[in-house]
């Protein structure tokens, strides 16, 4: 026998073996070590793998439960629409969104969706170990990603309940998810859940936002070739997306296409015209702003004071609100084209349209410039009325019964305890007329009568007649408040004046008509339920006064060639000039001033600056509204 040797790391010389014995004890022992290896190897992974089994089985009790789904509700975009429905703007949470029924979406998406994302749908049941391997194939024959791996099932319920990280546990808890998916929910329920939750790029998610966004049109009306390009955006919307890369969008249409006629579901004709077809996008929509913001922002702060915030920004609703875009666009050119007439004197205007039979509100204007100032002034800036104030004290001598529009009034000198000092009221002129009407004092807008008969009929119930009429600023008893020393917002002089118009029936103000969830399920219907809140002949008796104040008093520039009535407004500063005023139809209040207080200029007035504004939005507002007449205080019985 041969000589063996065997050689180790030392650089030693080699030791013959002696005996063949030896060798085969030493190859007893090699084996035994290794058989002890490979024991203790196999144990181990065993406990490895079982401990594993046990982890997945302990993880799996607390997976999500799937059933919770019955009664899932997506977040929502919600619209709000003018009183035409004309959509004045979307808003929404992260995800824009609006969800349909399967129905009511293309057989067209359907297929294509299926063809390139689980053209096995329909067989498996949520999980499909065979269509990654049919996955693999047919990329690697086109070359592309043309279809995945991942079934619709597991792709909804990793989009709905576990996160986007790439780990074995995480495919096996998708994988346990969609088998029990499939076990609680028909075929048509996954695939409709899929298609409202997918994202499609540019803030899109489900297929209707994205057919509205990518096509300008419902879901349920795509055609073949605009189907086969919305299917090739799933896999990587923004990349795919025709607003971002057109040629790129195009080759995944033909990629989707021709996987549909691989499978049979499209004709090799129908391929052919659907791929010659020109795709017509529309426009990215998810962050469009309003075309009116002032109002729509004055309306989802109704919504979120009456429904929360989160129910407005994901609980898709369908605002129908008061406005008439028509009329919200002719106010707002009317105060663009005035302000460009008096910007030296003043750097802002505001005006409310108020419908006197509904206390709707028609149209706001909460400045010059929504890009340069959002501050709505409108319904948040708080200035004083002035002389427009002088209605409120004049209704409640009416309402007492003891004072008409022709009483007698001393319009003199007359000085009042103030603290330590007398307040003396002065006209505007800083004249005295002696006793007059009180038509003519509240026609020319006298001072010393409008202080004498708060005097007389009390400062408090003038506060709380206002405060009946809808007024909520803050009001401070003083002498001076029938001349306007308190600070009210446009929004609350409109919708006062209102009531009076409407003979005393009152009903709050609003933006909103009606609203409702995605299913046409009504949350709110604000049909008008108007409360007679003042004395119908005390309210006609003021209107009839006001009327004098247009005709020939300080608002003869508010003439408009019908019956009117309203009320000239000035500070003594002259840092604020208002014009309110209405016909039965619709009742306006136009405030002009400066931002930081800044007075206009000497000899500046309501009847000068307000009431040219006021008439040009009435009549552009009132040429298709038929004339009407006042009621007459005769018509109503005198308290």
């Amino acid at each position: 026998m041969s000589t063996h040797t065997v050689r180790h790391k030392s650089r030693s010389h080699p030791k013959p073996v002696r005996r063949s014995t030896d060798l085969l004890k030493y190859i007893q022992d090699v084996g035994q070590v290794t058989a002890a290896a490979l024991l203790g190897t196999t144990m181990i992974a065993s406990a490895v793998v079982a401990g594993g089994l046990v982890g997945l089985a302990i993880s799996f009790r607390n997976l999500p439960d799937v059933r919770v789904l019955r009664n899932y509700v997506p977040s929502e975009t919600s619209y709000i629409y003018d009183i035409n429905g004309t959509l004045l703007y979307s808003l929404h949470d992260e995800a824009n969104r609006e969800v349909v029924d399967i129905n009511e979406i293309s057989p067209h998406l359907k297929r294509a969706v299926l063809a390139v994302e689980d053209s096995y749908f329909y067989s498996h049941s949520g999980i499909n170990p065979s269509s990654v391997g049919r996955a693999v194939l047919a990329n690697f024959q086109a070359g592309t990603t043309v279809e995945g791996g991942s079934t619709i099932t597991m792709q909804l319920v990793k989009n709905l309940f576990l996160t986007p990280e790439r780990t074995i546990s995480r495919k096996v808890a998708e994988a346990v998810l969609a088998l029990r998916l499939e076990q609680i929910f028909s075929k048509e329920e996954i695939l409709e859940m899929y298609l409202n939750q997918v994202y499609w790029g540019h803030n899109n998610y489900g297929v209707e936002t994205a057919a509205q966004s990518y096509f300008n049109k419902s879901a349920k009306d795509l055609t073949l070739p605009e189907a086969a390009m919305m299917a090739g955006l799933i896999q990587a919307p923004e990349d795919y997306s025709p607003f971002n890369n057109y040629e790129q969008t195009k080759q995944r249409q033909l990629i989707v296409l021709n996987r549909m006629r691989q499978l049979g579901w499209i004709t090799t004709e129908e391929e052919a015209t659907a791929k010659a077809a020109p795709l017509l996008v529309g426009e990215i929509k998810s962050f469009r702003s309003s075309i009116a913001p002032y109002v729509t922002e004055a309306t989802v702060l109704e919504l979120k004071e009456r429904f929360g915030n989160d129910a407005v920004v994901k609980g898709g609703m369908r605002v129908q609100t008061t406005i008439d875009l028509g009329l919200q666009r002719t106010a707002e050119e009317v105060v663009q084209r005035h302000h460009a007439r008096i910007s030296r004197m003043a750097d802002q205007m505001a005006l409310v349209a108020i419908d006197p039979r509904t206390h709707f509100v028609k149209a706001m204007v909460g400045g010059v410039s929504y890009e340069q100032s959002q501050f709505n002034r409108a319904t948040q800036a708080i200035r004083q009325p002035g002389s427009a104030f002088k209605p409120f004290v004049y209704y409640v001598a009416f309402a007492t019964g003891r004072y008409s529009p022709d009483s007698s009034i001393a319009d003199t000198p007359v000085s009042y305890p103030d603290g330590y000092k007398y307040y003396s009221p002065k006209n505007y002129d800083g004249s005295f007329m002696g006793n007059i009407s009180i038509r003519t004092a509240l026609e020319v807008s006298r001072n010393v009568p409008a202080v004498k008969l708060g005097q007389a009929v009390g400062v408090n119930q003038i506060i709380e007649v206002c405060r009946t009429l809808g007024i909520k600023s803050p009001m401070q008893a003083v002498t001076s408040l029938p001349l306007g020393a308190v600070d009210l917002t446009p929004m609350e002089m409109a919708g006062a004046y209102a009531t009076f118009a409407n003979n005393g029936w009152h009903s709050n103000p609003t933006f909103i008509v009606q609203v409702a969830d995605s299913s046409g399920n009504v949350l709110l219907d604000n049909t008008p339920n108007p409360q007679l809140v003042l004395d119908p002949w005390a309210a006609a008796a003021l209107t009839d006064v006001l009327q004098g104040v247009i005709v020939r008093g300080t608002g003869k520039s508010a003439q408009i060639g019908r019956p009117a009535a309203g009320k000239t407004g000035t500070t003594d500063s002259q840092r604020d000039v208002w014009f309110v005023g209405y016909v039965p139809q619709l009742a306006t209040a136009v405030w002009v001033g400066n931002d930081n207080y800044a007075p206009l200029r000497a000899g500046a007035t309501g009847g000068t600056y307000a009431a040219p504004i006021w008439r040009d939005f009435m009549q552009q507002a009132l040429v298709n509204v038929p004339v009407e007449g006042f009621k007459r205080p005769s018509e109503f019985v005198r308290p």
